[in-house]
């Protein structure tokens, strides 16, 4: 029995999205071909030493998804993800996986959220085969040693990784 009413139509992708990157963009929209819309959750995590302020990622994240404004949104969470998927009424939260490394933790996580949050279920995608090695952390690391990053992130965000690295 359930104690408010689902959409079945939303979701939820959370990240840092430091910066986001083109495995992010298509699990987006692999969320919409699933999904009607999506908010992705750009997360304050405390543990973390962001090289985007959090509004330079949303701007970023809300730049990539333009085309897709009605059915995309861009928020900032902090705190216990399940309690905001379910103040949202979403009915899953988004996880990538890319290596078989991830699942544990993620796995872990997923259970723990099910526990806290028996409305919201955790759906688990894979990136294509062409993004499955990228990570944010990755992606700064390269670009900071002057590596050429471009085919990897969206135009947008490559300008914001070369403005910023530059100072």
């Amino acid at each position: 029995m359930q104690n408010s009413p689902k959409s079945r139509s939303l979701a939820i992708y959370p990240g840092t999205f430091d910066p986001i990157t083109n495995g992010h963009v298509d699990l987006v929209n692999r969320v919409l071909e699933l999904f009607d819309s999506v908010i992705v959750a750009v997360a304050i995590n405390p543990g973390k030493t962001p090289l985007f302020t959090l509004d330079e990622r949303i701007s970023m994240i809300q730049e990539v998804f333009r085309e897709h404004n009605s059915r995309v949104s861009v928020e900032s969470v902090s705190g216990l993800l399940v309690e905001y998927a379910a103040q949202k009424k979403a009915r899953a939260v988004i996880r990538g996986l890319r290596a078989v490394s991830d699942f544990d933790y993620e796995f872990q996580l997923a259970l723990m959220n099910r526990k806290l949050e028996r409305e919201v279920d955790t759906v688990f995608l894979m990136p294509g085969l062409r993004w499955i090695f990228i990570s944010s952390s990755i992606i700064k690391d390269a670009a900071r040693h002057g590596g050429d990053v471009s085919d990897m992130v969206p135009a947008c965000v490559n300008e914001m990784l070369k403005k910023k690295l530059a100072r």
